[in-house]
């Protein structure tokens, strides 16, 4: 099956402008994704698309693959879109896999795992997750649940499941000390990290562009969620890569010392 990726990239981030332009090291971190994607021998093709003529010129500075998109997108997904429809092999394309941009350390395992669960028929989108250890507040870590086959339930902002552990419940809604059995005991929650790293059937990846963006995903701010709502399911595979995304400066400091190790 004929497999590509594609890195949405845009100049006006929110919390973080300019941010794929930013060096880390001697590279921008635009640079760092392109060629990890690149390097890692499992796509027949490696695409940047972005709306801003400063990042189309800096991915050709280095070589790159890189197509200009318009500026009304309103999520990654929907410009990974607008690039596959310009391939000249769109006809042949299978499986999308959408590399955000601000991953400099994404790796071939993860990648190749993701692409694995599509020799299912069944499997129309994947992602990444992995277990979470520390930072369950921080609004910039996405977190997921699942059901028992490792389709996402739901993702949030917020720490997911609540854990009755940390938080105990009010009196009114703790069991009552009067019943003749011990309470069940309060299993301790496992808490995933989502890694922004999607992979679409063709088809999957081009009806989800052509719904409305979704009450919860507007809430939320979390685009992934729009499938949720329309009832296409997302296979999370879990993975022992921790994810980098570099959303504020901060972060790009925790890049910069994980680069210098």
């Amino acid at each position: 099956m004929k497999v590509i990726a594609i890195i949405p990239a845009r100049y006006e981030s929110t919390r973080f402008p300019g941010k794929p332009l930013v060096k880390l090291g001697t590279k921008y971190i635009i640079q760092h994704v392109y060629e990890r994607a690149l390097s890692s021998g499992l796509f027949d093709d490696v695409i940047v698309g972005t709306d801003d003529q400063r990042i189309f010129e800096a991915v050709e500075s280095f070589d790159g693959k890189v197509t200009l998109t318009g500026k009304q997108h309103k999520s990654g997904t929907d410009r990974i879109a607008e690039v596959c429809r310009k391939l000249p092999y769109y006809q042949d394309v299978e499986i999308v896999v959408n590399i955000q941009g601000d991953e400099p350390f994404i790796a071939k395992e993860p990648l190749k795992k993701l692409i694995d669960v599509f020799n299912d028929p069944k499997i129309e989108v994947a992602s990444l997750m992995h277990k979470l250890t520390k930072d369950f507040k921080n609004p910039n870590i996405v977190k997921v649940v699942c059901d028992k086959d490792n389709f996402a339930l739901y993702f949030s902002r917020s720490l997911i499941p609540f854990n009755f552990i940390t938080h105990p419940a009010p009196r009114n809604l703790q069991l009552e000390t009067r019943t003749p059995h011990p309470a069940p005991r309060t299993p301790q929650p496992v808490f995933y990290r989502h890694i922004g790293v999607y992979a679409f059937r063709k088809e999957a990846l081009l009806k989800f562009v052509e719904l409305p963006v979704s009450k919860l995903e507007q809430v939320e701010k979390l685009e992934q969620l729009r499938l949720l709502e329309n009832g296409i399911r997302i296979k999370m595979i879990e993975t022992d890569y921790e994810g980098c995304d570099i959303n504020t400066p901060e972060d790009l400091e925790k890049a910069k010392k994980m680069l210098s190790k």
